[in-house]
């Protein structure tokens, strides 16, 4: 089964239902999990309502393909503080906060990155890291996540407790 033909059947149904679809994942071999991540498209928080809307939509469109030949369950949910960059708009969206990404290849000698994104030209990710700036290719990156530090979730807990009044 290929992680694209999933996206490719599950993006559309999602975006139908009215939201952004962050990661589409199978985890597990013998009962697997597939995991589909959605994002509201105002960037609100996203519900347990919307997350069972995506899964009833999903429910018909996998019933009817079968993509996975095993058992598996079908988990929707919302990609959290900590969440994964897998569009170029996310890393733009983020731009000034800290993350963590991998590539596939070496990028200027290494692997693994962890720092602020300071910039997106072209199709590059420009992050500052140990006062160095390294400028990595959005197509080089295998995974990339971003990092829960105390003034994300400052800013989180404001908003929160702003919108509670």
């Amino acid at each position: 089964m290929q992680k694209h033909y999933l996206q490719d059947m599950i993006e559309p149904v999602v975006e139908k239902a009215g939201y952004e679809l962050v990661r589409v994942m199978t985890i597990g071999q013998a009962n697997p999990t597939l995991q589909v991540m959605i994002d509201t498209l105002d960037g609100s928080d996203i519900t347990v309502d919307d997350c069972a809307t995506v899964s009833r939509a999903l429910s018909d469109v996998l019933d009817e393909k079968d993509p996975i030949e095993s058992r598996y369950s079908l988990e929707v949910s919302s990609p959290g503080l900590d969440r994964p960059l897998t569009k170029l708009k996310h890393f733009e969206r983020w731009k000034g906060y800290e993350i963590k990404l991998e590539t596939e290849e070496k990028v200027e000698n290494r692997k693994r990155f962890k720092g602020k994104i300071t910039d997106i030209v072209n199709d590059n990710i420009v992050m500052t890291m140990d006062d160095m700036q390294y400028t990595i290719p959005f197509a080089a990156i295998s995974k990339a996540k971003l990092v829960v530090t105390d003034e994300l979730w400052e800013e989180y807990m404001a908003a929160h407790q702003a919108a509670e009044f």
